[in-house]
């Protein structure tokens, strides 16, 4: 396989590029990586996904002739991937490797050809659309009385927090466009990761892990509220979460799983003295950063293998909140939840959680998905009303 990068000029906009019904791409700030056709596609399933993925890449690099004088994360041969969520899940892992990639970095715009392949030309928009997504397997009733459920699991000491989701169902057109939906979560959501994988559409505001050139860094978002209607009250809001003792508990879970999965892998590590407020356009997140020195050679694909799923997904202990989740949903969560990103031929990435997304079908059913982290003192109905926050991204994209 020979692999060829050289820098372009800038084209703009990244998304009017994609494909419209079979988009790829992990943008953030109108920066990131966008791919047409396959060079090749590495399918994975099974509690071992993620580790035989990283072995695999390694494997598929040490067989390209590579020639990259852009020399950037990202730039070279490069994948797009996107994984399961649960080890049973029916949905297969994937590592795409595009046959033609177009990205952006630090001002410096690339095209990497696999093969001598070429950049298709740019097709039209197709139809506009609009989408209502309504309650699907989960209803609010089944919701509630699923965290009801999980409450008196924790109250029995089982588990001491654990994320309950609930699903929404709709329908594209056969000639809808994804790149609408695409291009108003990356204009409304501009700080958090739009990407498009396998029909996974969706804007995460949770970095799960990026490696660059031997640096490796995380941010856990766990805890929410509501924004206010002005200043004043957006303020209280976003204060009143920092000093939530519930809403703290809830956040160290998840910062700890991260800690504690990457500490093997790293030297120094440091994370936010205490958590601070995020503010999205539709919500406030608790956040920690969490930054290090790999030491052990580890890729970015050895690092997701060894923080998926965290607490701020599944829950803690880990074992015991997958199992109550197996029991309380009444899905299979599919590729939500699970990590989203890219790995490039050095061992480089930059991974999200599928969160704030949708599956689009080849027949055009759309599932999306939210969550909320229960734990002692949370409440049925304030859960669901969080899930209805965080709907809204991917909502507003289709609608």
């Amino acid at each position: 396989m020979r692999v060829l990068t050289e820098a372009i000029p800038d084209p703009g906009a990244l998304v009017p590029l994609l494909s419209p019904r079979h988009p790829l791409a992990f943008i953030r700030k109108g920066d990131g990586i966008i791919g047409f056709g396959e060079a090749a596609r590495l399918e994975f399933r099974g509690p071992n996904r993620i580790a035989d993925a990283a072995a695999a890449w390694r494997e598929f690099v040490a067989t390209a002739d590579v020639t990259d004088p852009v020399s950037l994360p990202g730039s070279g041969l490069v994948a797009l991937g996107s994984f399961a969520f649960a080890d049973g899940s029916a949905s297969a892992s994937v590592l795409i490797v595009p046959a033609v990639v177009v990205g952006r970095r630090d001002g410096i715009t690339w095209i990497t050809r696999i093969d001598g392949a070429e950049l298709p030309p740019v097709e039209p928009s197709g139809s506009e659309f609009r989408t209502a997504l309504l309650p699907g397997t989960m209803t609010r009733s089944v919701f509630t009385n699923a965290v009801r459920r999980a409450i008196e699991s924790i109250a029995a000491g089982a588990v001491r927090k654990v994320v309950i989701a609930r699903d929404l169902l709709g329908h594209v057109p056969a000639d809808g466009d994804l790149r609408r939906a695409i291009t108003h979560l990356q204009r409304s959501y501009p700080d958090t990761f739009t990407y498009a994988i396998e029909g996974l559409v969706g804007s995460s505001p949770e970095t799960l892990v990026r490696s660059e050139n031997g640096l490796v860094s995380a941010r856990i978002l766990a805890g929410s509220a509501a924004r206010g209607e002005d200043a004043e009250s957006d303020a209280a809001s976003a204060a009143a979460l920092v000093a939530s003792a519930k809403d703290e508990g809830e956040h160290d879970f998840a910062l700890q799983s991260v800690l504690t999965a990457l500490a093997p892998h790293t030297g120094a590590l440091t994370s936010s003295e205490h958590p601070f407020a995020l503010k999205l356009p539709n919500l406030w997140h608790l956040a920690s950063d969490v930054t290090g020195t790999l030491t052990d050679g580890s890729s970015a694909l050895d690092l997701v293998g060894a923080l998926h799923p965290t607490a701020a997904v599944a829950g803690t202990p880990t074992d015991a909140a997958l199992a109550l989740i197996d029991e309380l949903e009444p899905f299979d969560r599919g590729r939500y939840a699970g990590p989203v990103g890219w790995v490039d031929a050095n061992g480089d990435g930059e991974w999200a959680i599928a969160l704030r997304c949708a599956q689009v079908s080849p027949d055009g059913t759309i599932q999306a998905f939210a969550g909320a982290g229960i734990v002692e003192g949370s409440e049925p109905d304030r859960e669901l009303a969080e899930t209805a926050l965080k709907f809204r991204p991917i909502v507003d994209a289709f609608r």
